[in-house]
């Protein structure tokens, strides 16, 4: 039997009462994380955007964190950003992907992207983001039709995650602009069998066509 920190442990040895076979959880670690490096991206006076499950969570979405913190932040501002992480005694990195660095805070990673999904984060992306609290932090956010958009985007035939759209399709509904959504998206294959899915499971109506009227 494997535990928890990947070795195996022998068939007479007692369980770890703690153990639950779960994924520790990180939503205070990664939401501390957040914070720290917000923090520091407004005091260097650099356009930014919260992204990812932490911006879902800042819009009420769920509220159970397991994966790293992402920021969106303009490509020409990569070398001062890096500047101001750097002097705050942040390592930051540049990984095998061209389109983002990576720092981390608080035992978590921290993605700061600057082309997601094959495009460049504009001023445009960032100046439609929404100033929510995180746990009393105010932070700019992306708005959570920004969000579904660009995870709609990333999908292509290598990687098609919808359980990864499902919580914010549900969850943040009601704020998403949907007409925009198919607008943008509604034209490439996989976004537009989520959004099929999605009216299937009654999350959104059925796009009007016109289709059938006889008036």
């Amino acid at each position: 039997m494997k535990t928890r920190d990947g070795g195996v442990r022998a068939a007479g040895d007692l369980a770890d009462p703690s153990d639950d076979g779960l994924p520790p959880d990180r939503t205070q670690a990664i939401l501390e994380a957040a914070k720290e490096v917000a923090s520091l991206l407004k005091a260097g006076g650099h356009p930014f955007a919260l992204a990812g499950g932490v911006a879902v969570y800042a819009h009420g979405g769920p509220g159970t964190l397991q994966h790293d913190v992402d920021f969106c932040v303009l490509p020409e501002d990569i070398d001062a950003v890096t500047v101001t992480l750097e002097s705050a005694g942040f390592a930051v990195v540049q990984p095998p992907e061209d389109w983002l660095l990576k720092t981390r805070s608080h035992g978590q990673e921290v993605d700061l992207i600057f082309r997601p999904a094959r495009v460049p984060v504009s001023r445009e992306l960032l100046n439609r983001a929404e100033v929510l609290s995180v746990q009393s932090v105010w932070m700019p956010v992306l708005s959570a039709t920004d969000l579904l958009i660009g995870r709609l985007m990333s999908f292509s035939e290598h990687y098609c995650d919808f359980g990864s759209a499902l919580p914010i399709a549900r969850t943040l509904r009601e704020k998403i602009d949907w007409a925009r959504v198919r607008r943008e998206c509604g034209a490439v294959p996989m976004p537009a069998a989520f959004l099929y899915l999605l009216e299937r499971l009654h999350v959104i109506e059925p796009e009007e066509t016109g289709h059938g009227d006889t008036t």
